[in-house]
Parts: structure tokens; C-alpha cells; sequence
């Protein structure tokens, strides 16, 4: 089993800035990819970065060059730098893993006014 507890959403100007953070718990050795996803009022989930193990981190278009997935192996914590934050980036953020299933964090609210 693994556990993901997201923190960091809040309320903040376009144009402003948010870290979100996600510590990782449990079965951490298991995990095989991980991922930031993020559901806007009335639309489908959708992923916004994501990396297998080892591998490199990819992201969405509509974020690239904003947004940066970062690891920090010691603290077993995942990041999301959000920059530059638009209105539409306005949603929950999810952090996700997956071994032989499927985790997801609470959820985080991230509001961007404009």
C-alpha cells in the first residue's frame, strides 16, 4: 500500500506562483511512476506531469516551460513548481502512483484569479 498527501493549493493572482507538495508513505520501494493530475470544475481529470522510475519527467503542453515536477529521494517527497499560474490552471491537483495499482492523494486546491 502507499499513502500520498498532497499540501501547498491556495488561492493566488495570474501571473503568481504555487509549490505543491506531495509525501509519499507506505510501499515507496514498489512504486514505478508517479504523476500530478489535476479535475477542473466539470472536466475530466487530467494528467499534468508524469515520470516512471528512472525515467524523465513529461508534461502536458498547455504547462510546459510553467511547471516543473522535481523528486527529493531523501524527504520521499514529489514537487510541483507552478509559475506563471493562469485562471485555467484553476482545479484540484492530485498527486498519483502506481505499482501493481493505482494511488491517489486528497487532493489540493489551487485558485488562480485573474
Amino acid at each position: 500500500q502507499v499513502q500520498l498527501a498532497e499540501s501547498g493549493g491556495g488561492l493566488v493572482q495570474a501571473g503568481g506562483s504555487l509549490r505543491l507538495s506531495c509525501t509519499v508513505s507506505g510501499s515507496i520501494f514498489s512504486i514505478n511512476a508517479m504523476g500530478w493530475y489535476r479535475q477542473a470544475p466539470g472536466k475530466q481529470r487530467e494528467v499534468v506531469a508524469w515520470f516512471v522510475s528512472g525515467g524523465k519527467i513529461t508534461y502536458v503542453d498547455s504547462v510546459k516551460g510553467r511547471f516543473t515536477c522535481s523528486r527529493d529521494n531523501a524527504k520521499n517527497t514529489v514537487y510541483l513548481q507552478m509559475n506563471s499560474l493562469k485562471p485555467e490552471d484553476t482545479a484540484v491537483y492530485y498527486c498519483y502512483a502506481h505499482d501493481a495499482g493505482d494511488y491517489w492523494g486528497q487532493g489540493t486546491q489551487v485558485t488562480v484569479s485573474s
